[in-house]
């Protein structure tokens, strides 16, 4: 059986749930989703959307770094928007965040995200074993 390694960092919002921040497995990285939350007061940052995504991409990017990897180490990036709007200001800050080649993506339109939020994100990388 394939041996799972959990991930775990304070410097991402500690899981409030029964899951992982993030699953290791060989060298595979499974991220779990995170929303702008605040790792310290673990309450949604304050500020407008912009803000919330930047708080999302540091928080992918603590669980990266705790992996042993880090943003540019994803290879599936999935994105959950409740206000496909904001589309174009992901791809602004994402721009931010990633060198080229970019990883492959999905952004969804969903109706709600946990604690009210408008965006959510998780992903899968790949770091040296």
């Amino acid at each position: 059986m394939t041996e799972k390694h959990i991930i775990s960092t304070k410097n991402a919002p500690q899981a409030i749930g029964t899951y992982s921040q993030a699953v290791k497995v060989q060298n595979t990285v499974y991220l779990s989703g995170q929303i702008p939350l605040d790792p310290t007061s673990m309450e949604i940052v304050e500020g407008d959307m912009e803000t919330h995504i930047i708080q999302v991409f540091e928080n992918l990017k603590a669980v990266c770094q705790a992996s042993g990897g880090d943003l540019n180490n994803i290879v599936k990036l999935n994105i959950f928007l409740t206000d496909l709007a904001h589309f174009t200001l992901v791809n602004e800050v994402m721009s931010r965040y990633f060198d080229q080649p970019y990883p492959a993506r999905a952004a969804v339109g969903v109706a709600a995200l946990p604690k009210g939020v408008g965006v959510e994100m998780d992903g899968i990388l790949v770091v040296d074993a």
